[in-house]
């Protein structure tokens, strides 16, 4: 996959991981989708590093998207347990 794979995969990740953690977030809009974007490529790197699923695969990979799901979910909940009360 190229960057722009990426960068795609993360948008929606970022879409998916907040439709499953909804809620007020910190950042807004543009601070959840630069954590899902994060989040696809750390849920990449991990997959590719240490499950063995290189991210070369296809776009529509089911690891590929449940390893970016999961990674930008992880960012969204310790984004929110960071700076969950900077919007009060």
């Amino acid at each position: 996959m190229t960057i722009i794979s990426w960068i795609i995969l993360g948008l929606l990740a970022g879409a998916i991981a907040k439709f499953l953690l909804p809620g007020r977030d910190p950042g807004g809009l543009i601070g959840t989708t630069l954590i899902g974007i994060a989040g696809a490529f750390i849920g990449g790197w991990i997959s590719a590093r240490w499950m063995d699923h290189p991210i070369t695969k296809g776009f529509y990979d089911g690891a590929t998207w449940a390893a970016a799901i999961g990674g930008s979910l992880v960012l969204l909940i310790s984004y929110r347990l960071l700076f969950g009360n900077s919007r009060d």
